[in-house]
Parts: structure tokens; sequence; C-alpha cells
């Protein structure tokens, strides 16, 4: 009988490489956000005389936003991979080793994910309000109660990072 519990706790530990293609799957999904990088800043460059600054603001913002969910996928690959599924050896003595990497666990980085969305969400607010500050924009009916949505859900991360971190808190042994 011990073999086979053997085997079967060696098959559930093996199992956290269906994982793997799901990282490489969030490696393709950055690529995706690249080309959607350049392609907004070659419009930004291409439009630059003709934009108001509020439409370069928006599209900087845009851009911004882009490149906050680039960094929380980065933020999941390698540290989710780290923490779930293998070590990366061939980062223990890199020069460019991300300095968080060295004390991610499923807490730390549930934290940094938590603190990530609500920076999108804080970029996708300040585009709203400016959005909504630009006399010249119309607003299809209904937009106001979407703003008073976005402000609800970005106030619900704030809270849920909140109770997180101080759970993590009261988690961590006192010293």
């Amino acid at each position: 009988m011990k073999p086979a519990i053997s085997r079967m706790e060696s098959l559930i530990f093996a199992s956290r490489w269906l994982q793997a293609p799901l990282y490489l799957g969030l490696i393709v999904a950055q690529g995706v956000y690249v080309y959607h990088f350049l392609h907004e800043l070659v419009h930004l460059v291409s439009h630059a005389t003709t934009f108001t600054e509020t439409q370069i603001m928006l599209i900087v913002l845009g851009l911004i936003d882009v490149v906050m969910i680039a960094n929380l996928l980065i933020m999941v690959v390698i540290g989710g991979y780290e923490t779930f599924v293998s070590k990366i050896d061939s980062l223990d003595k890199h020069e460019d080793r991300p300095e968080w990497l060295s004390h991610v666990n499923a807490g730390v980085l549930k934290t940094k994910l938590a603190l990530a969305l609500i920076s999108i969400s804080s970029i996708h607010l300040l585009k709203t309000f400016i959005g909504l500050s630009d006399p010249s924009t119309t607003h299809p009916a209904g937009y106001h109660a979407s703003v008073m949505w976005q402000v609800l859900i970005h106030c619900t991360f704030l809270l849920s990072a909140i109770v997180m971190a101080y759970t993590d808190k009261l988690m961590q042994p006192k010293h």
C-alpha cells in the first residue's frame, strides 16, 4: 500500500507542472500588449500636432495602463512560476534579478497583485475623470452610472488590499 500512496503523492506534486502552459500563455498575452503599446505609440507620435492636450494625456494614460498590466503579467508569470511550479535556478546570480523575487511567497505575490490592480484601476479612473472634465466630449446615457460603478469597484479594490495586508500582518510571527 505504501508504494501506491508514494506514487499518488508524486503525481500530485508533479501536477504543478500543469500550470507551466498557463504561464507561457501569459507571456503570449504580454506580447499582445507590447503590440498594442507600439500601435498606440505610433498613433500618438503620428498625430501629435493635431491632438489636443487632453487627447494626448488620455493616450499617454492608456500607454501607462498597458505598462502597468505588463508589469502585472511579469509579476504573475515569474512570481507564480517560482512560488507554485519550480525555482528558476538561472536567476540566482543573475545581475538583473528583480529584488522582490528574493522574498516572494504567496502572501507577497497576492499583495503586489492587489497593489498593481489598484494602480491600474486608478489609471482608468483618472482617464474617466479627465474625459468627464472635457467640455467638448458628449457622454452616452448611463455614463455617470458607469463612472459610479468604476469608483465603487476601485474602492472595493482598496478595501480588499487593506484587509489582505492586515490579515498578512496578523499571520506574521511576532519578533
